[in-house]
């Protein structure tokens, strides 16, 4: 199976999400420390939009990445049909997972975001990524679990989950 969560931006939540399934961090509300040591947690940019981000292994061998799609809406149908045409032709043999992780953006986040990265106002802008962060770390760990629990009970090639249950 690969796991591929997305967003926006691929930085924030999807790297949270990630962490969450590869184990990097615990169940518990984070400590800023924790939530800035997250790997690429606020630190990718525009440039790496579109681009598949490897996080590494679970505990089953499949391999997390995540993926910022920016605004647009066409990157995961795109995406999800791609799989299902390499799938149909026998091209791909593994479960491929993509998981949205935007619902469980928190409003602070966003702000955070847009300063530190849309107006280049770092010092604004990651203490309140840091919060929503801090904020939606229990929602982010249950959307991870319900991604593993949907992914395992499904017979499909390729799985588009919307996460709507986990808005912020």
């Amino acid at each position: 199976m690969i796991y591929i969560y997305h967003d926006f931006g691929g930085t924030h939540t999807t790297s949270l999400a990630a962490a969450y399934h590869l184990k990097i961090i615990q169940n518990r509300k984070l400590k800023k420390e924790e939530v800035i040591q997250v790997p690429f947690f606020n630190k990718l940019t525009k440039k790496d939009a579109g681009t598949l981000i490897f996080h590494g292994t679970d505990e089953e061998d499949n391999p997390v990445y995540t993926l910022g799609r920016r605004s647009s809406k066409l990157t995961i149908e795109t995406l999800h049909h791609f799989c299902l045409l390499l799938s149909n032709r026998k091209a791909i043999h593994e479960k491929i997972i993509l998981s949205n992780t935007s619902p469980a953006v928190p409003v602070i986040m966003s702000i955070g975001g847009f300063l530190a990265h849309g107006l280049k106002m770092g010092p604004l802008g990651t203490p309140l990524l840091i919060k929503g962060a801090q904020q939606c770390s229990g929602n982010i760990l249950d959307l991870v679990n319900e991604t593993k629990k949907t992914a395992a009970g499904s017979d499909a090639a390729i799985v588009k989950i919307d996460n709507k249950k986990f808005q912020a």
